[in-house]
């Protein structure tokens, strides 16, 4: 079994949102499964389904992105699973909008769901798909992280969710997450 956890803020008003890309992109994945979240349970919304030979969990936290590692904990000890099990997919403010990067491990870079998440399974070793939403120029990192990427970016993180759901794809069909990194992160030309 694999837990594939998607960060996000829950809420109408945090829909497309630049914090809510991890949502964006399990939601994109879902639907492209024909999945439905339903819930919550542990804290979250879950999608479930049977592929490659094995059950997948989707789970979208909703316990606030600052509290993230609450609901990640839970589903862990429910499911009876491993940090090893599960993927992280989260926004990314040092990435430019779209760029992936994927870690096997690391800090939290100072994003406050992988800090709760850090917390929660006690280590940092625990895949992630960091997608990139660009630093502001002008605006302060708060309002920039919760307002919607504008026309351009919207091409940019399309195309960023897209090769997300192609890594995730890739890990559950080769369960090779070194093999994913090679193939997926790119340095902006």
């Amino acid at each position: 079994m694999k837990l594939v956890v998607g960060l996000g803020n829950i809420g109408k008003e945090y829909e497309g949102t630049r914090h809510n890309t991890g949502f964006m992109v399990l939601d994109h994945l879902a639907q492209q499964a024909g999945l439905t979240f339903t819930g919550p349970r542990q804290e979250a919304m879950i999608a479930k389904d049977h592929c490659y030979q094995q059950t997948i969990l989707l789970a979208k936290p909703t316990t606030y992105m600052n509290e993230s590692g609450r609901s990640v904990r839970a589903l862990l000890n429910y499911y009876d699973l491993e940090p090893n099990d599960l993927l992280v997919v989260h926004d990314d403010l040092d990435l430019p909008t779209g760029q992936l990067r994927l870690r096997q491990k690391g800090s939290a870079g100072g994003h406050n769901g992988i800090k709760s998440i850090i917390a929660a399974v006690n280590g940092q070793n625990f895949k992630r798909i960091r997608i990139g939403i660009d630093h502001p120029n002008k605006q302060t990192v708060v309002d920039w992280v919760l307002s919607r990427f504008d026309a351009q970016q919207n091409d940019l993180i399309t195309q960023g969710i897209d090769q997300a759901i192609a890594a995730i794809r890739f890990w559950l069909e080769t369960d090779d997450f070194n093999q994913a990194m090679n193939r997926f992160n790119h340095k902006e030309k």
